[in-house]
């Protein structure tokens, strides 16, 4: 464990002897914050965490996912991302097999659901999703296999404000949905959301509607539905849908891997105390859509856009209008990651953004031989992101770098100065 901290300084100059509008004297007044600013961050090295999710729960643990061989991995922190501890998830024997995407999510009563999937390397498919629920803070898991069908792939898990758990995934023949009512004791799968598309997020609102990013990748990437851009709401627990086109323009390139085209994978969705809203790229500019009607229509911003290419964001809300964002910019050695704080109060045209310095995340290409030149890479689809209670937001990002055997994950923290 390393741990390091970088700390940031604004300095605010006001003119003697003015005041504002109330009288008092303007040096009084509290300064609006202009910036974020990373003021710790702490580096795990245990195991490789690729594409690591993280979760606060109410008792103000922090917890942190990611996956690599062999089995599920889990970490937890008890004072604020300092130092963490493996979790024991079980075993085999228990369940617990998956080697691949994960997501948490955590109850209302403080039950932890982690979600995560098998696949097979030497095929490139999927095999299986399977969930494990802890109603102990982590202490003791129950698994349960939700799925072996042929291309299963990535799962998301939400849990709604009436305890009701909601999981999703894609198995190349359209999106599924699996519910649990009784804290992940018993799960019941339900039909179909779509019967073509990839499972690309899923977020649930303060009245326990349920909204789903259906894109038209599925199945670890072997199959394309071209023209599948919708999001899907249910305001009645998955029994019905109601679903809408997704604002804006995307390309996806099919087969993947081509370095001309954009990365996409995760279009991600959050709700806050009313709104919806909706993230994405189209290519050098970053896009913020927000609906107020169940996705029927759209008000969009530009949040971010540069002279690099901007992919893989991932998006966060909580209460009204306040929002976290990240994503990556530029490739190879220009790789960074990037966050920002959106303020987008309702009735106002456009957000405050607040922009941190873009970071750089200790992750590269896994290597077929020491020969080869060494590659930044995002290690993943998204940056995960969580609101932590001084009001900071932290932010995990992977570690693999092969040639210094370094494998695990960071954990950073900013704060609006």
């Amino acid at each position: 464990m390393r741990r390091g901290l970088v700390a940031g300084l604004v300095v605010l100059v006001g003119c003697g002897g003015q005041s504002d509008r109330a009288g008092r004297p303007e040096a009084a007044l509290v300064a609006a914050p202009t910036t974020l600013v990373l003021t710790d961050s702490t580096h795990s090295l245990d195991a490789l965490a690729r594409e690591p999710m993280v979760a606060t729960h109410p008792t103000g643990a922090l917890f942190v996912s990611g996956y690599g061989d062999p089995g599920p991995k889990l970490w937890k922190s008890g004072d604020g991302g300092v130092s963490w501890q493996r979790v024991n998830v079980g075993t085999e024997a228990d369940g617990t097999v998956g080697n691949s995407d994960v997501d948490l999510a955590v109850g209302p009563d403080g039950t932890l659901y982690f979600v995560t999937m098998g696949f097979n390397r030497k095929t490139l498919e999927g095999t299986h999703v399977v969930i494990g629920v802890s109603h102990d803070v982590g202490a003791t898991w129950k698994w349960t296999r939700l799925s072996t069908t042929r291309f299963d792939d990535r799962p998301w898990v939400e849990a709604t404000p009436d305890g009701t758990a909601h999981v999703i995934w894609n198995d190349g023949r359209g999106v599924r949905h699996a519910v649990s009512s009784d804290r992940g004791v018993r799960w019941s799968e339900q039909p179909r959301i779509n019967d073509r598309g990839g499972s690309s997020h899923l977020a649930v609102g303060p009245r326990g509607q349920v909204a789903v990013r259906i894109v038209p990748m599925s199945a670890s990437g072997n199959k394309i539905d071209q023209g599948v851009e919708l999001i899907a709401i249910s305001a009645d627990g998955g029994t019905t849908w109601e679903k809408h086109p997704a604002p804006g323009e995307r390309a996806w390139g099919f087969p993947l891997g081509n370095p001309a085209d954009l990365p996409r994978w995760v279009e991600p969705i959050a709700w806050d105390d009313g709104a919806l809203y909706y993230l994405w790229s189209e290519g050098h500019r970053l896009r913020l859509g927000r609906s107020t009607d169940k996705g029927a229509s759209w008000q969009a911003v530009t949040v971010a856009e540069g002279s690099a290419e901007l992919y893989f964001p991932y998006l966060i809300a909580r209460r009204s209008g306040e929002l976290a964002a990240s994503w990556f910019s530029g490739r190879g050695d220009s790789l960074r990651g990037n966050l920002a704080r959106i303020d987008w109060p309702l009735g106002a045209a456009a957000p405050l953004v607040l922009r941190a310095a873009p970071f750089q995340i200790d992750s590269w290409q896994a290597l077929i031989s020491t020969a080869n030149p060494a590659i930044r890479d995002a290690a993943g689809e998204y940056l995960a992101l969580t609101f932590l209670d001084d009001d900071q937001i932290g932010v995990v990002s992977p570690i693999q770098n092969p040639r210094a055997a370094r494998f695990g994950f960071s954990w950073w923290r900013f704060a609006a100065r």
